[in-house]
């Protein structure tokens, strides 16, 4: 906080005048006061780089502002590990199977990016490894998210549990009504998105229906 500190000048009598007139005044700042400045001016750059994660290598789809949007909005226990290549169709091919392997010995939640035929961006956060399972697996953690026409996520309603269901032939996310919010089939070269209840998603794509151009998959390690 700030202190006035009061001094007598040297100066005639005030007559009438009021007696303060004869005096002047001087602030000093504290230490706790400039310690508080300075944090004011620093804690914007501090949360930039809180939300802007080390990656193992350049993402090909993401650009840096994205990354951050997205960064944002994932599971508390993701925050300060790196973001680790875990698959990418330009490296390992378009295959649901390959895929599956490349999640072996890993136990983060799963960032799932897709670029369409459109250039479109979207995908979902999955809040366990991708595997193929009998049933929906996974927690509220789990989100999707679009970057058309602006950044969006739809998170959990608790309307089910419909999470992640994935088997040798689809990789779905949501569900409900008949719905799924976002598929994708074994080859990794179709997809569809619509509205469902456990996210309350709009559609990701432009489309309902859209084809595949890359995909890229990060865990946090």
């Amino acid at each position: 906080m700030s202190r006035f500190v009061v001094g007598k000048m040297k100066s005639p009598g005030t007559g009438g005048k009021d007696a303060r007139a004869g005096y002047k005044y001087s602030m000093i700042t504290t230490r706790e006061e400039t310690s508080m400045r300075q944090n004011i001016t620093t804690k914007p750059d501090l949360e930039l780089e809180t939300f802007r994660p080390n990656l193992s290598e350049k993402s090909d789809l993401l650009q840096t502002d994205q990354i951050e949007k997205l960064a944002k909005h994932l599971p508390p226990r993701t925050v300060g590990y790196p973001w680790t290549l875990i698959y990418s169709t330009a490296k390992h091919g378009m295959s649901l199977k390959t895929l599956y392997r490349s999640m072996t010995g890993v136990d983060t939640p799963m960032l799932l990016v897709i670029k369409d035929s459109d250039g479109q961006l979207f995908g979902a956060l999955a809040s366990e490894p991708f595997k193929i399972s009998d049933c929906f697996y996974g927690t509220g953690e789990t989100f999707l998210f679009t970057f058309y026409p602006e950044f969006k996520t739809f998170k959990w309603t608790g309307d089910n549990m419909f999470f992640i269901k994935g088997d040798l032939d689809s990789l779905a996310f949501g569900g409900g009504g008949g719905e799924i919010g976002l598929w994708l089939d074994g080859d990794l070269y179709h997809g569809r998105s619509h509205s469902c209840k456990t996210f309350d998603n709009c559609i990701l794509s432009k489309k309902e229906d859209f084809y595949i151009q890359d995909i890229e998959i990060w865990a946090f390690e």
